[in-house]
């Protein structure tokens, strides 16, 4: 039974779906600008703000996340009103990454400013699958909830998707763009996820940050298949970053591009949270590497550019 006391915060849209995974989503009592999933989330009470115009071209926004962090500032700002009123018994943050939500620095440097017993803080930073599913265990614990049920369905749909592409053919060698302009190669869990659907990966390592990489390193690697997952973009902006990304010169000369196959993902909503979707993005790449696969999400999570 779940706790009627319990007021949970979420500043990071993966902690918020793996809350509502738990079966907690009407312990939900704020969230961040970028929580979204699942959709009743959308009517909670917003607690941060981004400091930057998310909105334009890949160079632009990079240009300007830069222009923050060299300033020593930070890229989202936390509304400390809104977190008082709330009162909330936790509050769910992130150590993986100051350019992908609110720290945990600045969620504790933001709690010594309550008058109250301050909440209880649950930072995740995991950087492979199973350190998300670890999180997950973590979370459930924390809160006093049992979390094994949850994680078992994940790690079965996993298992399964493992199991339909060991029958299929070759091994596609695979590079994943988690940021078109500058190129920056996925790294984290997305090399896991491709081996898992039965591809090669060839940029980026598994359980490290993703790397900023120079348009030659993509050439020499030329692979058979390009994923295109800009890390907060949705479908059609990747959609956008990928046609500039089309002009460069060399562009026409990979074989990925010859063959016709480069493909754009909801990065947002998918690869980029490390979350229980997570296992969803498993099973897109699964369809993209292997066309007699079928997940239903064609049109809806991908796309061939």
């Amino acid at each position: 039974m779940v706790d009627s006391e319990l007021r949970i915060i979420s500043l990071i849209p993966s902690a918020t779906e793996i809350v509502a995974a738990l079966g907690l989503v009407d312990s939900l009592v704020g969230r961040s600008h970028e929580c979204d999933y699942p959709a009743n989330v959308k009517d909670l009470p917003v607690c941060t703000a981004p400091n930057l115009d998310p909105q334009g071209a890949s160079r632009e926004i990079h240009d300007r996340v830069t222009d923050l962090l060299q300033a020593a500032l930070s890229i989202y700002r936390i509304d400390l009103e809104k977190l008082k009123q709330l009162r909330p018994t936790h509050i769910l943050t992130q150590a993986q990454c100051e350019v992908c939500a609110v720290s945990f620095a600045e969620v504790e440097a933001a709690l010594t400013q309550f008058s109250h017993e301050p909440p209880q803080v649950i930072s995740l930073q995991p950087s492979t699958l199973n350190e998300v599913w670890s999180d997950m265990e973590r979370v459930a614990q924390v809160i006093g909830v049992d979390g094994s049920g949850a994680i078992a369905l994940l790690n079965n749909r996993v298992e399964s998707c493992q199991h339909k592409v060991r029958a299929l053919a070759d091994r596609p060698r695979v590079a994943c763009i988690e940021w078109t302009d500058p190129l920056m190669a996925a790294g984290n869990w997305v090399p896991e996820l491709v081996e898992l659907a039965g591809g090669q990966n060839l940029l980026g390592t598994a359980g490290e940050h993703s790397t900023w990489m120079e348009w030659d390193e993509l050439l020499r690697a030329d692979p058979n298949v390009i994923v295109l997952m800009p890390c907060g973009f949705d479908l059609e902006q990747t959609r956008k970053a990928a046609l500039a990304l089309t002009q460069h010169p060399r562009w026409s000369t990979l074989r990925a591009v010859k063959l016709r196959q480069v493909y754009v993902v909801d990065g947002n909503q998918y690869f980029n949270r490390p979350g229980p979707r997570l296992v969803d993005s498993l099973e897109i790449l699964a369809e993209i590497l292997n066309p007699k696969l079928s997940y239903g999400y064609e049109r809806l999570g991908w796309v061939r550019l």
